[in-house]
């Protein structure tokens, strides 16, 4: 009974991660649809996509203090849905404080969905005693795949934004809701024990500041992908309009397979050799698409970026919950913020050095970023990630 309530909590949360990953892909790919929709000025337009990142900051800090009375699994329950009706919120409406409604409402209900959904992903590995992180960022990477491929459809189409919303959110959020009835916090599935992340432990700012700038560097290289690589192959490769959609789709895929076999890597090598490995890869990625002659090469250095940034922002997030065992839920909250800052600074730093020099120089300051990786990699080697004598906990529950 314990080990069947593991496995469908792992279950259930896989399925939230899977969720996401198609909601927020739909909100992004269909951000020129949005413009358009609402008669958002060129100028105007930054600062909505911003405030989205920066309110999601603010509900992951509400959701750390939240955490400490009500569990992650019922902040994760009721965020969900908030974020997928405000999705369908922004392709329902017409007039401009409208948007401003519904993504100010996405931002800070997604805030709190990444935070408890990584919450929960600790403490279930915490349980099972071994690396099943990248699984469940594996589950929001085929998300991101399915949801930009029925963005993709919806403008193939000129469908409006709420039809092309409407099929996902009917579908998907009641089976995430369902599902939600199964969600677990680790040691409490195991035991009916109170789980120790959720306990006010002290949480050093100092400790977690290698890991914070890691969740940064992270996601300046994953936004400099996701927001300028088809304008770098079209306008510095050369390449047609057709083929400057490929890299992103590329990127994600390559993600993809990274997280699925990901877990494999760390329960062999340890979380340090692959966070290494992955940093590494990454920045001769960026090196790759610096030098790049054509198009295609340039399509190679994409690909080993999804290989390589994949693994880090997972095994941050389980770091987090290793270094600070008893108060995990806090650490993960304000690691989760970074996961914004990384993103806001990542897009404007890329496109102010490319205007100010060049496109293929801006590519070196993510490579920069990204390497000094190597420089904090032990801070995923905390004690408490060595399971029993290997990578392997000695109280690993045995469910699958």
């Amino acid at each position: 009974m314990t080990n069947a309530g593991l496995r469908h909590g792992r279950a259930s949360l896989t399925l939230s991660f899977f969720v996401q990953g198609v909601t927020f892909a739909l909100l992004v790919t269909r951000i020129p649809a949005i413009q358009d929709r609402y008669g958002i000025s060129d100028g105007l337009l930054p600062a909505f996509l911003a405030a989205v990142p920066i309110l999601a900051g603010v509900g992951s800090v509400v959701t750390e203090k939240v955490v400490l009375r009500v569990r992650p699994r019922i902040v994760l329950r009721w965020a969900q849905p908030v974020v997928m009706l405000a999705l369908l919120g922004a392709g329902a409406g017409n007039a401009m404080w409208e948007a401003a409604l519904t993504l100010g409402l996405f931002g800070l209900a997604v805030g709190a969905l990444d935070a408890s959904m990584n919450m929960m992903g600790v403490s279930l590995q915490r349980a099972y005693g071994r690396s099943i992180m990248l699984g469940f960022h594996a589950a929001y990477s085929l998300g991101g795949i399915a949801g930009a491929s029925m963005a993709w459809a919806g403008a193939h189409w000129d469908l409006s934004l709420l039809v092309s919303y409407l099929p996902a959110v009917v579908v998907l959020l009641p089976a995430a809701f369902a599902g939600s009835r199964w969600y677990s916090d680790g040691a409490s599935a195991q035991s009916g024990a109170e789980d120790p992340g959720r306990n006010a432990g002290s949480v050093s700012f100092k400790l977690l500041m290698p890991l914070c700038l890691v969740m940064s560097f992270a996601y300046i290289g994953d936004s400099t992908v996701s927001n300028w690589s088809a304008k770098y192959l079209q306008d510095v490769l050369g390449s047609s309009e057709q083929m400057s959609t490929l890299p992103y789709n590329v990127y994600m895929v390559t993600t993809l397979l990274g997280r699925a076999v990901g877990d494999l890597g760390v329960r062999r090598f340890g979380a340090v050799a692959v966070v290494r490995s992955g940093s590494v890869l990454a920045a001769a990625g960026f090196v790759v698409v610096a030098t790049a002659g054509g198009a295609w090469t340039g399509m190679l250095g994409f690909t080993l970026l999804g290989l390589g940034l994949c693994v880090i922002v997972p095994q941050t997030f389980a770091a987090g919950g290793r270094l600070f065992p008893g108060a995990s839920d806090t650490a993960i909250a304000r690691l989760n913020v970074f996961n914004y800052v990384g993103f806001l600074v990542g897009s404007p730093l890329v496109g102010a050095i490319g205007d100010a020099w060049s496109y293929r120089g801006a590519m070196l300051v993510p490579m920069v970023l990204v390497l000094a990786t190597l420089v904090y990699a032990k801070s995923f080697g905390a004690e408490p990630a060595r399971y029993g004598g290997g990578h392997e906990r000695a109280r690993t529950a045995d469910v699958g």
